[in-house]
């Protein structure tokens, strides 16, 4: 996959895949993070591999799901008042769950149309 942008609020963010730990230290502890000093998604190079997730490529769009949305928190400046927005329960949550919500939310406007 080839890096590539990605709007936050009229943000933009450059999302960068394929990286790793030698140029960005803070993979040692994450398959991804997010920078919000260079408006940056940093995503390690992620191998399918005996101690690795079978499925690579629903994994890589977990960690960018779950980056994104600590984005779109800092950008809307709840991270910064709030233990919540910070809290990587909650960005799981929503970053896992966000597929079915928008699964539902599209059921729900079929229905209303």
């Amino acid at each position: 996959m080839e890096n590539f942008k990605v709007d936050i609020l009229g943000i933009e963010y450059k999302v960068l895949v394929n990286q790793n730990r030698k140029d960005y230290p803070l993979l040692e502890e994450a398959d991804g993070f997010t920078d919000f000093t260079t408006k940056k998604i940093i995503i390690e190079e992620l191998k399918k591999g005996p101690r690795n997730w079978e499925d690579m490529d629903t994994y890589f769009r977990q960690v960018l799901r779950h980056e994104i949305v600590h984005a779109f928190l800092h950008e809307s400046g709840l991270d910064s008042n709030t233990d919540w927005a910070r809290n990587e329960e909650i960005v799981d949550w929503i970053a896992i769950q966000f597929p079915k919500l928008k699964k539902a939310f599209k059921e729900a406007k079929e229905e209303m149309s």
